[in-house]
C-alpha cells in the first residue's frame, strides 16, 4: 500500500513548511493527482487522516484536484484528452506516442496558521 508512504511524505513536506514558518497548525493542503498516477485517493486520504490524528495537522482540509490525462499523437501532431491509458487519437485513431499529463502527484499548496495569526 504505497498510499501510506505517500501520506508520510506529504506530512513531512507539510511539517517542514510549517517549521519554516513557525506554524502552530496546518489548516489546508492542496494536492494534484493525475488520473494515471496509480494512487487510490480514498486510501491516501484515510492514511493521511490516520497519521495526522492528534498532531498539528489534525483536521487539516485535504483538497485533491484530479488532473485529466493528455496524450500526444506523433502521427498527426495532435494533443488530446485521455480518460483511459488505451484511449486513441480522435483524429487518426493511433495510440498516443506520449502521455503528457495525468501521472502527476504533487503538493501544490500548504496553508499554515502561526501564533500571531490567532490573535
Amino acid at each position: 500500500m504505497h498510499e501510506l508512504s505517500l501520506a508520510e511524505e506529504v506530512i513531512k513536506i507539510a511539517g517542514y513548511e510549517a517549521g519554516k514558518n513557525d506554524a502552530v497548525r496546518v489548516s489546508e493542503i492542496t494536492i494534484e493527482a493525475g488520473i494515471f498516477c496509480g494512487v487510490e485517493i480514498d486510501a491516501f486520504r484515510s492514511a493521511l487522516e490516520m497519521l495526522t490524528e492528534g498532531t498539528m495537522m489534525d483536521k487539516t482540509a485535504i483538497n485533491i484536484q484530479r488532473v485529466n490525462g493528455r496524450g500526444f499523437c506523433s502521427e498527426c501532431d495532435k494533443e488530446f484528452e485521455m480518460n483511459n491509458r488505451i484511449d486513441t487519437c480522435p483524429v487518426c485513431n493511433s495510440f498516443p506516442s506520449e502521455i503528457r499529463r495525468g501521472h502527476e502527484f504533487r503538493v501544490v499548496s500548504i496553508v499554515v496558521e502561526r501564533n500571531d495569526d490567532k490573535d
